[in-house]
């Protein structure tokens, strides 16, 4: 698994492993899965440059080179250094032994650019113990270091950065990849950051597992083999409803499609038994394109209360509930879904629709074992705080979910679930998600993950990094033209593709 610790929590379990192995050893191999990383990405180097800021980044930096091929013409541009600390000092040492020329920094912005023409650039000038803005002689180097322009690998973050929150200076260095080391930062996650990150790479250096398990779980993230192992196993004598039994709630004479995804994603997640309850008025309709699911008619004519009383016999013989997609506004709808979910006991995933009705009666969700999963313009509604911006997100949820006790989702790129307790932070995913009825089709996942016995969170983040993983495939298989059809197609299929080897470097997204 991968940990991912905040700035303040990573320098407190740095502290304990080099007080366990020594600071030196951790920086060493630092320099080998920066260097290995390197080479497993851009094969064909041949000159490579690095900008060396004052801190250990620097010497991780000068640790990195020391590792490469001594072929390979390597410059490290470093920052003068008073007092370094003996683990830079020895990563200087192992550089220049083997071949490495130490400069100066660049000055100025232009002669930054010349020295790194033609070369592999690697950003070594700040940490995640740097604060922003940086220094005007810093800045002018991190604009250098833009992957728009030449390739660039940054050590644990990308300079300019903000570690915790993601925030971005303008003048931040654009990297292709960034080698986050010992554990993940949350930043990295998080926009607008995630759009100067590149690709992430996990390193471990050396920090076991007792050290990194000892800080506060604030944030957390699965990897391929966390999520596998998240993923509950069919047993060999299940039954079909055993197998997973999701009553999906959805679905309109304007929206039928949203029921026809939901309930689609939810069998091809592994439900054994999906039924669907939709009014009478589109029943029929589902029936011709959903072969394999139960489709069970709602009166369009009965009280509310009766229609109630209907999804709560129904819903006795399920082991969750997907309740939203694609039903209607209309006054009526809106009693059906407030009392039903006032006294379904079943695990509960509530999206689109049902969110609308659930904004002044969030109360019929205290107590329950429910997850909403809201996109930031629902979200705005459901919170009454109004339009998240760029870098609320984080503390929006948490607020929200604090003030609720409501379990949520928040869709974007840097997707986000918290309960409470821990954010967990998505690294799937890719633009070519947002189409009509990428959403229909996370709700189906999750309910279907939670009525195979797992915790609304626990199906609500494995259930987002799946739809993120299936996006990604359907996005190479369709270099344009992505829908949601395509995702729910390549949710067995990518699952072929995830590594379960959780040990080593690794990329992450």
């Amino acid at each position: 698994m991968i940990y991912v610790l905040t700035p303040q929590q990573m320098r407190a379990a740095d502290s304990a492993a080099a007080g366990t192995g020594g600071e030196d050893a951790l920086m060493r191999e630092a320099g080998r899965q920066i260097a290995r990383c390197l080479r497993d990405v851009h094969a064909d180097v041949r000159r490579i440059v690095a900008f060396a800021g004052p801190g250990n980044n620097g010497g991780d930096a000068f640790a990195a080179l020391a590792e490469l091929d001594p072929a390979v013409e390597r410059v490290v541009h470093a920052a003068p250094v008073a007092n370094p600390s003996h683990a830079r000092e020895a990563a200087m040492v192992r550089a220049r032994e083997s071949g490495v020329s130490v400069r100066l920094l660049p000055e100025t912005e232009s002669a930054a650019h010349a020295a790194l023409d033609g070369a592999v650039a690697v950003d070594g000038l700040f940490g995640t113990g740097a604060r922003l803005p940086m220094p005007e002689q810093y800045s002018v180097l991190a604009r250098a270091l833009d992957a728009r322009r030449r390739f660039v690998l940054a050590i644990d973050i990308p300079s300019g950065i903000d570690a915790l929150t993601g925030a971005a200076s303008d003048d931040a260095a654009r990297a292709s990849v960034t080698v986050t080391l010992g554990a993940a930062k949350p930043g990295l996650f998080l926009d607008p950051a995630r759009e100067f990150v590149g690709e992430l790479w996990y390193a471990p250096i050396g920090i076991t597992d007792a050290i990194l398990a000892a800080q506060p779980r604030t944030f957390a993230a699965l990897d391929d083999a966390a999520f596998v192992r998240l993923l509950p196993k069919r047993p060999a004598i299940a039954d079909k409803r055993a197998a997973g039994a999701p009553l999906v709630i959805a679905g309109s004479a304007q929206f039928p499609g949203a029921a026809v995804l939901c309930a689609r994603a939810a069998a091809r997640a592994g439900a054994g038994y999906v039924t669907v309850a939709a009014p009478h008025a589109v029943a029929n309709l589902l029936r011709t394109h959903l072969i394999e699911q139960v489709v069970v008619e709602l009166s369009d004519d009965a009280p509310p209360q009766s229609i109630v009383e209907t999804l709560l016999e129904i819903s006795q013989r399920n082991s969750a509930v997907a309740i939203g997609p694609g039903l209607g506004l209309d006054e009526r709808t809106g009693l059906i879904v407030t009392e039903f979910l006032r006294r379904n006991t079943l695990p509960a995933v509530v999206d689109a629709s049902a969110l609308f009705h659930l904004a002044r009666n969030l109360d019929v969700l205290n107590g329950k074992a429910a997850v909403v999963t809201p996109h930031a313009g629902e979200f705005a509604r459901l919170s009454g705080k109004g339009t998240v911006r760029e870098g609320e997100r984080v503390g929006r949820l948490c607020e929200f979910v604090d003030r609720t006790g409501i379990a949520t989702l928040l869709k974007g790129r840097d997707t986000l679930i918290y309960d409470g307790t821990t954010m967990h932070l998505n690294a799937t995913g890719t633009n070519a998600l947002a189409t009509a009825g990428s959403g229909d089709v996370l709700s189906g996942i999750i309910a279907t993950l939670a009525s195979q016995g797992l915790t609304v969170v626990d199906a609500a983040r494995a259930g987002a990094y799946w739809h993120g993983l299936a996006g990604q495939c359907a996005a190479e298989f369709r270099r344009t033209g992505v829908v949601a059809g395509d995702v729910i197609d390549a949710l067995a299929e990518v699952l072929t593709c995830v590594d379960e080897d959780d040990a080593g470097l690794r990329r992450l997204f």
